[in-house]
């Protein structure tokens, strides 16, 4: 299994960028996926999960409005749409691919995952 993010880059205030993540050896179309980010010297945080079953299931306050994630059956590929970005939305993005349909409370949770793309670094500059 292998989950391949891509998309990452520099950017300025206020800009748009769209990460993707797709998945080899695991059909995106159940389970859940997530993204998460790390800043320098943060610890991983959540940004925003879909379900197979349920779609949407979590995004954090601080991208509410301006992220947006989707799967693309199809492709096998998962999206996130980060729009109006700021210097704080600097971090490595990573996806996280689980077989469980996981509920609100659990997505979030990075130790919930089994599979991890590689990460994608995205620079806001100021």
């Amino acid at each position: 299994v292998q989950l391949q993010a891509s998309g990452g880059g520099l950017v300025q205030t206020g800009g748009s960028l769209r990460l993707s993540c797709a998945a080899y050896g695991f059909t995106l179309d159940h389970g859940s996926i997530t993204w998460f980010r790390q800043a320098a010297g943060e610890e991983r945080e959540a940004v925003s999960c879909i379900r197979a079953r349920g779609g949407i299931t979590y995004v954090a306050g601080s991208v509410k409005g301006r992220f947006t994630i989707s799967r693309d059956n199809a492709k096998n590929t998962v999206y996130l749409q980060m729009n109006s970005l700021k210097p704080e939305d600097t971090a490595v993005y990573y996806c996280a691919a689980t077989g469980r349909n996981l509920i609100t409370s659990s997505c979030p949770i990075s130790t919930n995952y089994d599979y991890w793309g590689q990460g994608a670094l995205v620079t806001v500059s100021s």
